[in-house]
C-alpha cells in the first residue's frame, strides 16, 4: 500500500473530524463548507480504494488476507459518504456529530489497512 496515501488519509479524516467537532460544539448543523471537506476525504479514500484494487490486481498480497483488506478498503471508502447523507437527514448538531465520528473511525480504519497489508 502507499503509505503516504494512507497517512494523508487518515490525516484529512481527522481534521474534518475535528472541524465538524468544532460545529457540534457550536451547536451548528453541517453546511456547504463540510460537504466540501467530505468530498475531500472520499476522495483520497477513493483513490486509496482504487489504488489497493491495482495492488491486487498486480499480484502484491497484503500479509492478512486478501479478503479481509478488500472489506476495510470497501468500508474505509463508505465512511464518509454514508455519514454525509445520514446527516442531511439530522440537521441538527446530531448531524455535525455523525460526520465527526466518522472521521475519526476512517482514521481507525486507516490504520488498520496499514496493519493488515503489513506496514
Amino acid at each position: 500500500m502507499l503509505n503516504a496515501l494512507t497517512l494523508l488519509t487518515g490525516v484529512a479524516a481527522l481534521l474534518l473530524a475535528a472541524w465538524c467537532g468544532w460545529a457540534a460544539y457550536r451547536d451548528q448543523p453541517t453546511k456547504d463548507w463540510h460537504f466540501i471537506g467530505m468530498a475531500v476525504v472520499s476522495v483520497l479514500a477513493l483513490a486509496q480504494l482504487v489504488t489497493g484494487i491495482v495492488l491486487l490486481a498486480r499480484g502484491e498480497r497484503p500479509e492478512q488476507g486478501t479478503t479481509i483488506f478488500v472489506a476495510y478498503l470497501l468500508g474505509s471508502f463508505a465512511c464518509v459518504p454514508a455519514a454525509g447523507f445520514m446527516s442531511l437527514g439530522e440537521r441538527t448538531r446530531w448531524g455535525s456529530v455523525t460526520v465527526a465520528a466518522a472521521g475519526i473511525v476512517l482514521a481507525v480504519l486507516e490504520v488498520r489497512l496499514y496493519d493488515i497489508w503489513g506496514g
